[in-house]
């Protein structure tokens, strides 16, 4: 059965008017458990794992509490313990789900794509980059050959770019809206700029564009998939116009061109941002109908 990476410590307790929409995630387990669908409980990454990315002293301050508040303002959180923890299980939920999709073919981590976490700071509500660390995980303690970061999150993955810029077995892929978070742009291996405002059609069209030559031509062993649904035509922080159906065609779209060449594919639900936590998860939810509808395929 088709395995997806959950734990109930994705949602932690945050001020009723904080922007971060950290409900998101147990509604997403409630949508699961509804049907009784094959949920791994998540662990907590290792401290080799956080290592290999990111600095000792940041991970030292951010599982203390003690980082500086103008470090705290870049990320957008109260930077406690208790956060860091969380971050650690969202991290260890994207490495296990990179084992999964190494042994099943395809796994979904039902949080995760933090991708605006650099080496040594945080930012954009990130303090942690999952798919950093998983990439690195999969490479040096896996033996994958070569890892494709596909980042459809409607904001450019920055940190992700910086921390695998010197690694030639990794190639970072992100497609995002171009006048957006964050204001100074890294260097992906490949960037795609849109324009505010793109809908449905020439979304998929840009990426039918690429995608078959982005997977012909790196030829991964692993692709790790950030399927933000910030996308949304109605999501706050945004700017484009996709619909439901848009990201649904957009979601099949990349997991059945992976499926089709063999390339073992873990998925995570990166950004989105609604103060409706039914109406965000259900956009999230359609990475996991995706996944199942690949599978049955």
């Amino acid at each position: 059965m088709l395995p997806f990476v959950w734990h109930a410590g994705y949602s932690i307790a945050q001020p009723a008017d904080h922007p971060f929409p950290m409900g998101k995630f147990a509604v997403l387990g409630d949508w699961l458990a509804a049907r009784g669908l094959s949920v791994v409980t998540a662990p907590e990454a290792t401290a080799a794992q956080l290592a290999a990315v990111h600095d000792a002293q940041y991970l030292a301050a951010l599982a203390s509490g003690t980082l500086e508040r103008a470090a705290q303002r870049r990320i957008g959180f109260d930077c406690t313990p208790q956060l860091a923890a969380r971050c650690r299980l969202e991290t260890g939920g994207t490495c296990l789900a990179v084992d999964l999709a190494l042994q099943e073919g395809l796994a979904c981590n039902a949080a995760g794509g933090t991708h605006h976490a650099h080496r040594d700071f945080g930012a954009g509500y990130c303090l942690i980059n999952d798919l950093a660390v998983a990439a690195r995980w999969a490479l040096d303690a896996r033996g994958v050959s070569r890892v494709l970061i596909i980042d459809l999150d409607v904001h450019q993955g920055d940190g992700t770019a910086a921390l695998l810029a010197d690694e030639p077995r990794a190639f970072t892929f992100s497609m995002h809206c171009e006048k957006n978070f964050p204001a100074r742009k890294m260097r992906s291996d490949l960037d795609l700029g849109l324009p505010r405002g793109l809908d449905d059609a020439g979304y998929l069209t840009e990426l039918n564009a690429v995608l078959p030559w982005l997977l012909d031509t790196v030829q991964p062993a692993l692709v790790l998939y950030d399927a933000g649904v910030d996308v949304h035509g109605g999501d706050r922080l945004g700017h484009l116009a996709l619909t439901d159906a848009g990201i649904a065609a957009r979601d099949a779209l990349v997991l059945g061109s992976c499926r089709a060449r063999g390339i073992a594919t873990a998925a995570v639900i990166g950004g989105g941002y609604s103060h409706d936590l039914s109406v965000l998860a259900a956009r999230h939810a359609l990475l996991f109908q995706a996944a199942l509808a690949t599978v049955a395929a």
